[in-house]
């Protein structure tokens, strides 16, 4: 359930930032965004008096703060000046396969070959539909998404495997600390050559992915994590595109194609399948 939640408040995220775009700049939204989720982070570790991370810990939190803080944001902020939410969705599609792969290969526990193959089906079908919206044409955009799949992916894996020994909240909020001085400068840089507008869409747009889709919503993904697995708790992602793309069309407007009832039932089906395969 904590992962599930982290799902869905992950799944609002494309939208949001494409509100925020209505008046920051890439950049300004990513700083901004990053700024005010460690000013929340901050409040919190103070108000509980959390300790220290250990020393052997660091490492893994600096991967997250580069990963899910700086890198994801600005790169998909980027893309989505250019892609449709639709098409952005792709990089979702993908995660769960990347952030599995990630975590197998640093933990050395690799999980069963059922596993594999639900998540190698369901991440298909996700990216052929998401790709489908788009009629298969690559955009400059991919570039970006590529990379954010990458940096992301590592970011979830590494906070995962801490979030079994340190409070998932902890983790994250301890990335976007770490990562706030990064966050000021780009601040200080951005905000006075990027446009700012404060419209309504706007202040909605960056009050979501500073206080959910960057601090609250690892809070549940990271508990769900550490409570039942990296491997496992990814693949519920394997919904985030298909809830994406339902608030896409809610909320932005954007066309939705027939496919959907057809997709949402076999990742439905490979989530139930990865969920119940053992590790190997």
């Amino acid at each position: 359930m904590f992962a599930a939640l982290g799902v869905l408040s992950f799944s609002f995220s494309f939208p949001a930032t494409r509100w925020t775009l209505d008046g920051f700049g890439p950049w300004s939204a990513t700083g901004v965004r990053g700024l005010l989720a460690a000013v929340i982070a901050l409040v919190a570790l103070i108000a509980t008096r959390a300790p220290l991370p250990a020393r052997s810990d660091w490492r893994a939190l600096a991967v997250v703060a580069a990963g899910c803080v700086i890198g994801f944001p600005l790169l998909t902020t980027f893309a989505l000046q250019t892609s449709s939410t639709a098409h952005s969705a792709v990089v979702i599609g993908a995660l769960p396969m990347a952030t599995a792969t990630i975590s197998a290969l640093r933990t050395g526990r690799y999980p069963s070959k059922v596993f594999w193959l639900a998540a190698s089906i369901g991440a298909a079908a996700v990216i052929a539909f998401t790709i489908s919206q788009n009629h298969g044409r690559p955009t400059i955009a991919d570039l970006y998404l590529f990379g954010a799949l990458l940096v992301c992916a590592a970011g979830y894996a590494e906070g995962g495997q801490l979030s079994a020994r340190m409070p998932g909240w902890q983790v994250i909020a301890w990335g976007v600390v770490l990562a706030a001085p990064v966050s000021l400068a780009v601040c200080a840089v951005a905000l006075p050559h990027e446009p700012v507008r404060l419209t309504a869409e706007a202040i909605t747009g960056m009050a979501y992915i500073a206080g959910i889709s960057q601090f609250g919503g690892f809070v549940v993904w990271y508990r769900g994590m550490g409570l039942i697995g990296v491997a496992r708790a990814s693949q519920l992602q394997l919904a985030q595109p298909l809830l994406t793309l339902v608030w896409a069309v809610l909320l932005l407007g954007e066309h939705l194609s027939a496919a959907v009832p057809l997709t949402a039932a076999v990742v439905l089906g490979c989530i139930v399948v990865t969920q119940r395969a053992r590790t190997a």
